[in-house]
């Protein structure tokens, strides 16, 4: 047995104090400045400055802690971040003091040298939650739009070998507590209770920090692609043209013709690059949300079960087979999705390149006019697909026209999400 008076006892709980203990820096959210509202502090190098639940890096926390674990990385390193502000300047915009409108992502995350100059000269180790930059993307598929006539090399957005210049962000969660209940119509204490037991306790804080109503949840980012003049996103004389695509690796990154993933993430780059090209702008918005959001050990398992069923892979129990295995059908809740297009500053799509009712739904009810729905062409539907885009069809994923009727607006008020 050790010596009890060399043991050294460690607090369950990455903050200093009895609970309700006062926050150095606490966040007002939805305050007129960055100043009032207050950096979102997640870092460890200094427990007693935290003033949120988590830290930063979603779910590659993991492996920063087996770095520090493996000698790789010292646990009190703070990143250099000379040189690294945005590529590009993106808002402020009125959505960012609007409680309602963000409260999955910081908008002041970007530019914290800035934003939060004063708190980084007193010692605040505060990091970036987003990052802006440039690159050139090209994918055989834009290639074959410029063979086959559908999109044109201006030499400016697009190069005739494929090559299309893009700005881009990449975006971890920041989730307010209050505004996430409130937008799934759920008390705060219930939401913190559920999120604590069903992450397996791993935040404490959840249950014994009221008083801290910010959480970085430890799940994956989302990347935003910006095709055309970036100044011009957000402005009501603008054509607007949008994306939300929701990860698919097997599709995405492989190929598999299970599904349409990739063939709608190309089809929807290339009517953002038409866009552009129109003087409008293209937005791609890709969330990590894989398997809708069950996971692909889940999606994988669905797709056992679905071939080998009596009578094989059919529409009809497309969804069955995944509530048998999963519970649920789908784990997505797009009630959140509209936050990125707030913090752009976006009012209105014109092109909205989705036939998807649950994303639809929640862009119109947070306050995003929907002109246009944009189908996936039938020739770019891979044939073993054919099932899946069966199977939304009849459970009411899709709707049957690009145009939003009064009916569907009104619909919209009611599938399930708050005002």
């Amino acid at each position: 047995m050790p010596d009890k008076k060399k043991v050294k006892h460690i607090k369950l709980t990455s903050h200093p104090g009895l609970p309700g203990a006062e926050v150095a820096k606490p966040i007002r959210w939805g305050a007129k400045t960055p100043g009032e509202r207050g950096p979102v502090i997640a870092s460890v190098t200094n427990p007693a400055h935290r003033n949120v639940i988590g830290t930063h890096s979603g779910s590659y926390t993991v492996y920063r802690a087996l770095a520090v674990a493996a000698g790789a990385l010292n646990a009190e390193h703070r990143p250099d971040l000379t040189n690294t502000t945005p590529a590009e300047s993106l808002g402020p915009h009125p959505q960012w003091l609007d409680p309602e409108k963000i409260v999955s992502i910081d908008p002041w995350g970007a530019d914290i040298a800035t934003a939060f100059a004063d708190d980084l000269k007193s010692g605040y180790d505060i990091r970036p939650t987003i990052a802006v930059t440039k690159a050139h993307i090209n994918m055989p598929e834009l290639q074959a739009a410029i063979q086959a006539g559908r999109l044109k090399a201006d030499g400016k957005i697009l190069s005739p070998n494929g090559d299309c210049v893009v700005t881009k962000a990449a975006i971890e969660p920041v989730w307010w507590l209050p505004g996430i209940a409130k937008r799934f119509g759920i008390e705060e204490p219930e939401l913190r209770r559920i999120l604590f037991e069903q992450t397996g306790g791993m935040y404490p804080e959840l249950v014994t920090r009221p008083d801290l109503e910010v959480f970085l949840p430890p799940i994956g980012s989302m990347s935003v692609y910006f095709f055309g003049d970036i100044t011009k996103i957000g402005k009501e004389n603008v054509e607007h043209a949008c994306r939300v695509h929701d990860e698919c690796n097997g599709s995405d990154v492989f190929g598999s013709d299970i599904c349409t993933c990739r063939p709608y993430l190309a089809h929807g780059i290339e009517v953002a690059i038409e866009t552009a090209q129109r003087g409008g702008v293209g937005i791609i918005v890709y969330c990590r949300k894989e398997g809708r959001a069950l996971g692909e050990v889940t999606k994988f398992l669905v797709y056992n079960a679905r071939k080998r069923q009596e009578g094989g892979d059919t529409a009809e129990k497309y969804f069955e087979r995944t509530e048998c295995v999963a519970g649920v059908q789908d784990m997505r809740f797009q009630q959140l999705m509209p936050d990125v297009l707030h913090w752009l500053g976006i009012k209105k799509i014109d092109h909205f390149v989705s036939m998807s009712n649950m994303k639809f739904d929640a862009l119109a009810t947070s306050g995003i006019k929907i002109i246009n729905r944009v189908q996936i062409p039938e020739e770019l539907v891979p044939a073993d697909a054919k099932v899946e885009m069966d199977a939304k069809k009849a459970a009411g994923y899709f709707t049957a026209t690009g145009v939003p009727t009064n009916e569907e607006l009104k619909k919209a008020k009611g599938r399930g999400l708050t005002e």
